[in-house]
């Protein structure tokens, strides 16, 4: 699972970097601010999971590392999925939220985690 989660975030961070110079060079300007939000978004929650990802050793961690991609995942998609699908953005909010949960878990995890990873 640690593996899949690091491995998630730099395919994330890849597509970012795609998605940016998409949004920079190609997209109309309408659609750029909502495709580079999705873009900063997923680069930054990618690059969070690769580095996180190998300390996942325990359960806590590896759910709010979950919580991370799917929340990104939900969040950067449906701004994505509005530009190239003309879909609506209400999943937009609920991958927010869960960003958000997802970080405080990792907060909770941090702070009471004891040293040896138990």
């Amino acid at each position: 699972m640690q593996r899949a989660l690091g491995s998630a975030g730099a395919v994330l961070s890849a597509a970012a970097v795609a998605l940016a110079a998409y949004a920079s060079h190609a997209a109309d300007p309408e659609a750029r601010g909502q495709l580079l939000l999705a873009a900063v978004f997923a680069f930054g929650h990618g690059v969070a999971l690769a580095a996180l990802a190998p300390g996942a050793g325990h359960r806590l961690r590896r759910l709010a590392l979950v919580g991370l991609l799917l929340g990104v995942l939900l969040f950067s998609g449906s701004l994505v999925a509005a530009h190239g699908f003309g879909l609506p953005t209400r999943l937009a909010p609920y991958g927010g939220i869960l960003m958000i949960l997802a970080w405080l878990v990792h907060a909770i995890d941090a702070a009471f985690a004891r040293p040896d990873g138990a």
